[in-house]
């Protein structure tokens, strides 16, 4: 392996360990001080309905941590499967089930198991069941051609390997089917302070 790749691995496990901290930071301590927005004040700045955030479990609610609202393109119907995408603490998964209804289904992927199981907690709390597995973007652990909707908030611009993150979303999606994403897109290149800065990715 040369040495470049071998600092663009290194540098990409760090930031990974970075980015997975500070998103564990906010499901475990809400209240925190963070150098984003989060929680329901971002939340209704997204135009989250008031009557979502009012009915989801306040755990959810303060732990979110989303740069857009997905749903007001996901156009989710009765009966369809729905992936979230970097799943959190579970508010955009709860939103989806209530939306897909009991014939539908809900699925949460996220890269750490601890949110998983905060998510299913929270989705149970809020009477919804939803599937949660660990896992990366980049090797969706879902059958092909297996779901209507994906939905993700914030999520792939995290990741170093973008294209290989839409053609999994390809893979799994039914024919026919749709995603709806909300995301950070820089029109310019991001100088190298930048590209290097963990907290600056997870933002």
């Amino acid at each position: 392996m040369s040495d470049a790749i071998e600092a663009q691995a290194s540098l990409e496990g760090m930031l990974k360990d970075e980015i997975l901290r500070m998103y564990q930071e906010v499901a475990d301590n809400p209240s925190g001080e963070f150098h984003f927005f989060h929680g329901r004040e971002a939340a209704e700045a997204f135009e989250y309905q008031q009557e979502w955030l009012d009915r989801a479990p306040p755990g959810a609610v303060a732990s979110f941590a989303g740069v857009g609202n997905p749903h007001l393109r996901a156009d989710i119907q009765e009966g369809e499967t729905v992936l979230d995408l970097g799943s959190g603490a579970g508010l955009d998964a709860i939103i989806a089930s209530w939306n897909a209804g009991p014939s539908g289904k809900v699925i949460g992927i996220d890269f750490n198991p601890a949110m998983c199981v905060k998510a299913k907690s929270q989705a149970a709390e809020a009477g919804e069941a939803m599937e949660c597995h660990e896992g990366r973007m980049e090797d969706i652990p879902v059958e092909s051609e297996s779901v209507d909707v994906v939905i993700s908030n914030g999520v792939i611009n995290l990741s170093f390997r973008k294209r290989r993150v839409f053609e999994e979303i390809h893979r799994i999606l039914k024919p026919g089917g749709r995603m709806s994403i909300t995301d950070i897109v820089s029109g310019k290149q991001l100088s190298q302070s930048i590209v290097n800065d963990p907290k600056l990715w997870a933002s």
